[in-house]
């Protein structure tokens, strides 16, 4: 719950205000906050640890600021509200990681559980705004950024009362709709909302004839990869019945088909809320051909409907075996081991196979398929991404992935690179000899999970033999399962450059008998400090048109955002 701002709060602020010249900073824009914010934070000396996490965070706000033309953005009614409150908030972090530069006075009056509650709050404040600034570009492309045909033109209306902001504009998809309430006292802080109706393809409106022409073109290119008659797709699952479902993506229903030379075939229809980025990214499979990644076997287009076709696999998902205690077993070492050799290979071929470096971006046991022979295959490319070199880092404001197999730099501040691939391949590999999920403790400061710590002490200690699942019983090379687990934990190290290629992984998988180069360094310590009732909750549920998101901060302005996707009329 939300803690009302009260008095004793509103002392501690003046009191940090007048430490830290504050009001001195109101003339200073919002990446200007930023940077001073980080540079301070890298300067403290009191609660070290959160405020390099809070500057992590506040960096990742910069970042999306820079994408932005904010001079445009505070001449609008619209977004100048939010980037107000967020310059606040900014002033506000400022005056906290500064004051933990000072370790006299301030030492006294700010005790210390008392300054690790206001930090915390104030990472969740930012981190509500991390997920705020992608509305508020939204906003800002659906008003400026395309031209409007006689069609489609309306009259932009902005209503005002003494609390809301009411805005509607157009845009080829359906209206939008933003109100932004402003607390009008402090008391009223808990209640302060931002509500919206956002169609999510305004990021990238599909252009259906182009789509066809790129489908056409990676057709021409790529042998075995072919149109699909959307009638036949209808005819194979039944008219998308629900009884052909074998699993849900983030962007699309797959679904169970029979083609009529009696193929069997993995059929994804895109959500609506799919953009093309997302259909493009999976798009580009057709290109790749390798034993250990699924393969694309056509698309169709048809109205609005968005498809694609894949080879189907037997087995399902190797989440079906490893959550499964019944069919656990029925994954001995050598498959299990097999799997993970698979897998190096299939990622030392999507990082170093082609012209440009891909990285997957949430590599997880769903996304691992298995073949008649149990061979793995990675599926699911609607997250990947293709980078320049392999050394390239890349920063994105929309972070996908599961919570325990996402990089630390990935989840904390949306940088990636190969070596987001490598973390969650780590991840994987103790998953497959465990059997075990990895927990991520967010409150008190953990980056990698509690089965990557538990599994360095056990190596450390000597006892890897504690980490097997005991599906196993005794059939498992003990001198395998060491070396994959001790590759493992240097695949998820928090830093990214103490991670190994996946070359070097592959290389170290296959030298039998012979000491691995590197040791795993120890994951940080979990923070000691109360997490209290300061809390980020977020809650989301789906259904094939609606998006229903609920953020709460607990930070002294404390905000919510609701986002829901109207189904369409």
């Amino acid at each position: 719950m939300a803690r009302p701002w009260d008095s004793s709060s509103s002392s501690l602020w003046a009191t940090l205000g007048q430490a830290s010249n504050v009001a001195q900073l109101v003339g200073v824009d919002a990446l200007g906050l930023v940077s001073m914010v980080v540079q301070a934070a890298l300067a403290a000396r009191r609660h070290r640890d959160a405020c390099v996490r809070l500057a992590q965070h506040v960096e990742l706000v910069g970042g999306l600021l820079r994408e932005l033309e904010l001079a445009e953005l505070m001449r609008r009614e619209a977004t100048r509200r939010p980037l107000e409150q967020l310059g606040a908030a900014l002033r506000r972090c400022y005056a906290l990681v500064t004051a933990c530069q000072d370790c006299g006075y301030l030492r006294r009056l700010l005790l210390g559980a008392r300054m690790a509650d206001e930090l915390r709050a104030a990472q969740h404040e930012i981190d509500m705004f991390i997920r705020l600034i992608p509305l508020i570009a939204l906003v800002d492309n659906s008003t400026n950024s395309r031209p409007v045909n006689k069609a489609e033109e309306r009259v932009l209306s902005v209503v005002t009362d003494s609390s809301n902001r009411h805005i509607r504009f157009s845009t080829r998809a359906p209206d939008t709709k933003v109100r932004v309430q402003q607390a009008t006292k402090p008391s009223d802080v808990g209640d302060n909302t931002f509500v919206g109706t956002v169609d999510l393809q305004q990021q990238k409106v599909f252009d259906i004839e182009e789509l066809v022409e790129l489908c056409t073109r990676i057709e021409q290119a790529c042998v075995g990869f072919a149109k699909f008659n959307f009638f036949q797709i209808v005819d194979a699952t039944d008219n998308f019945s629900g009884k052909t479902i074998i699993g849900c993506g983030g962007f699309g229903t797959v679904y169970k088909g029979q083609l009529p030379d009696r193929r069997m075939v993995a059929i994804k229809r895109l959500d609506g809320h799919a953009t093309i980025f997302d259909f493009n990214s999976e798009l580009q499979l057709a290109k790749f051909q390798h034993t250990n990644l699924i393969r694309l076997l056509g698309w169709c287009i048809h109205g609005k409907e968005r498809i694609l076709v894949y080879e189907f696999l037997q087995n399902g998902s190797l989440d079906h075996y490893i959550s499964d205690k019944t069919k656990r077993p029925l994954l001995d070492w050598s498959k299990r081991f097999k799997i993970i050799t698979g897998l190096t290979e299939g990622l030392v071929y999507l990082h170093k196979g082609s012209i440009f470096w891909i990285v997957h971006r949430d590599l997880k046991p769903e996304n691992i398929l298995l073949d008649c022979s149990m061979n793995p295959k990675i599926g699911d490319f609607g997250s990947a991404r293709a980078l320049s070199s392999n050394v390239a880092e890349e920063r994105t404001s929309t972070v996908v992935g599961t919570c325990g197999y996402k990089a630390p730099e990935y989840a904390s501040r949306g940088v990636y690179s190969l070596k987001t691939d490598v973390f969650s391949f780590g991840i994987l590999v103790l998953v497959i000899i465990s059997g075990r999920k990895n927990t991520i403790i967010d409150k008190r400061g953990d980056t990698v999970g509690d089965l990557v710590r538990d599994v360095w002490q056990m190596w450390k200690d000597q006892r890897l033999h504690e980490l097997v699942d005991p599906s196993l019983g005794n059939g498992y090379d003990v001198a395998e399962i060491s070396r994959c687990a001790q590759v493992a934990l240097l695949c998820a190290q928090e830093d990214p450059a103490d991670r190994p290629t996946m070359t070097d992984v592959a290389a170290m998988l296959n030298s039998e008998g012979t000491s691995l180069p590197m040791e795993p360094k120890q994951p940080t310590a979990l923070s000691t400090e109360s997490a209290g009732e300061d809390t980020v909750s977020t809650y989301m549920g789906q259904t094939s048109r609606t998006i229903d998101i609920t953020i709460t901060s607990s930070a002294p302005m404390s905000t919510r955002v609701h986002i829901i996707l109207d189904p369409e009329v």
